[in-house]
């Protein structure tokens, strides 16, 4: 399976790009990049890209792509909402059309949030935003998943890229094994959101296309087996 990684730098994009290296059935990871992360793997090729609203420059790279995991996004702590409609929304939308033509048999997976609102009536913008997001790249001609993570622990190295997340993570680190015990079907890992993503992308993949915070666990221990 070759696989292409948008937002690998950040929390979430740290855990699809390690689930990726880490699996056999991948055989190459294609993570599309601002700037070069500090990895190095033999399955790992970077493409440093500063518009992602034109993959024109790039498309010669985006051929007989098998996966997309769309993990790019920000917080909408102190943006307007049309800033952070230019990164969730279009940006996402503009990655989706440009992998259609040189990859028809790709699936697409975006990681969205609890709490996302496709109907447009929500109160929080980011969860309209989102929600408008979800529902137009379901319109695509390509398979597609909308993952809604509750809670996500980052593991494995991975760190959140927002300062007031950074600190609350740190603080929970330690109640982590309790917050699961507590509230199994609301809390995962970075890793589990990773592994979750590569069984729906790849062969037999079997989850609603809405994927809530019970389905990546779920998926997550079937692809331990």
């Amino acid at each position: 399976m070759r696989v292409i990684v948008f937002g690998a730098s950040g929390m979430v994009g740290h855990g699809a790009l390690h689930a990726c290296l880490r699996d056999d059935a991948v055989t190459e990871v294609l993570a599309v990049v601002r700037a070069p992360l500090a990895v190095e793997h033999p399955k790992l090729r970077q493409i440093v890209h500063t518009d992602f609203t034109d993959y024109t420059a790039i498309r010669d790279h985006l051929t007989d792509l098998d996966a997309c995991f769309y993990c790019l996004g920000v917080s909408a702590v102190g943006r307007s909402e049309a800033e952070y409609t230019r990164v969730t929304y279009d940006y996402a939308l503009a990655a989706a059309r440009a992998l259609l033509a040189p990859s028809p048999a790709l699936t697409f997976v975006y990681v969205s949030g609890e709490g996302t609102d496709p109907t447009g009536r929500s109160r929080q913008m980011w969860a309209r935003v989102k929600g408008r997001t979800e529902k137009d790249l379901q319109t695509l001609p390509m398979p597609s998943y909308m993952f809604r993570p509750g809670f996500i622990q980052p593991v494995d190295g991975a760190v959140s890229r927002t300062p007031l997340y950074r600190t609350l993570y740190r603080a929970t680190a330690v109640l982590y094994p309790l917050l699961k015990r507590l509230f199994p079907r609301h809390v995962t890992t970075t890793d589990a959101v990773g592994r979750a993503m590569l069984a729906v992308a790849g062969p037999g993949g079997d989850a609603p296309v809405v994927v809530r915070n019970a389905d990546i666990n779920r998926l997550a221990a079937g692809a331990e087996r």
